[in-house]
């Protein structure tokens, strides 16, 4: 089985964001995230958020709207006889398939947000969610900019 170009540079991603660990933070009666200082208190360092603000909740539902105008998008353009090139035609014409590879693909994402989230990369926790539904963006408005493929004239034709 063959890895898709992407994975590599994902992998090597994933593995810098965890590389480097994060120290031991207690979190005060405020909510903010306070460090162990040289002296020995406790210093506020970092304001938190909680997981499902108002912020995430949108990004959240903008993943749901680009994975669903992916899905969208996919279909028509194999109805228009276009090839998809991620994903074989197959999965792609099961619906139910398709439809479950696309609900898990947002759900990942979600589950990566999450994870940076409870390791304090809060940042790094919007960027997942901006660039995925940037990318899927992009993608969908490519599936329906492509032409409709239509077949070659037979050589016996009229």
């Amino acid at each position: 089985m063959r890895f898709p170009k992407f994975c590599l540079p994902l992998l090597c991603f994933a593995t810098s964001c965890w590389a480097g660990g994060t120290p031991t933070l207690a979190q005060t009666p405020d909510g903010t995230i306070a460090s162990p200082s040289t002296t020995g208190g406790i210093s506020p360092q970092v304001q938190t958020h909680r997981f499902w603000d108002r912020e995430n909740a949108w990004l959240f539902a903008g993943i749901g709207a680009a994975r669903a105008l992916d899905y969208s998008s996919t279909l028509n353009m194999r109805r228009r006889g276009r090839q998809e090139i991620l994903l074989t035609n197959w999965v792609v014409d099961h619906h139910a398939l398709f439809a479950g590879i696309e609900v898990g693909g947002a759900a990942l994402s979600v589950g990566a947000s999450y994870v940076l989230h409870r390791t304090g990369h809060h940042q790094l926790e919007r960027w997942v969610s901006i660039m995925h539904i940037g990318l899927a963006t992009v993608g969908d408005v490519r599936n329906y900019s492509l032409q409709t493929a239509h077949p070659a004239p037979s050589a016996g034709g009229p």
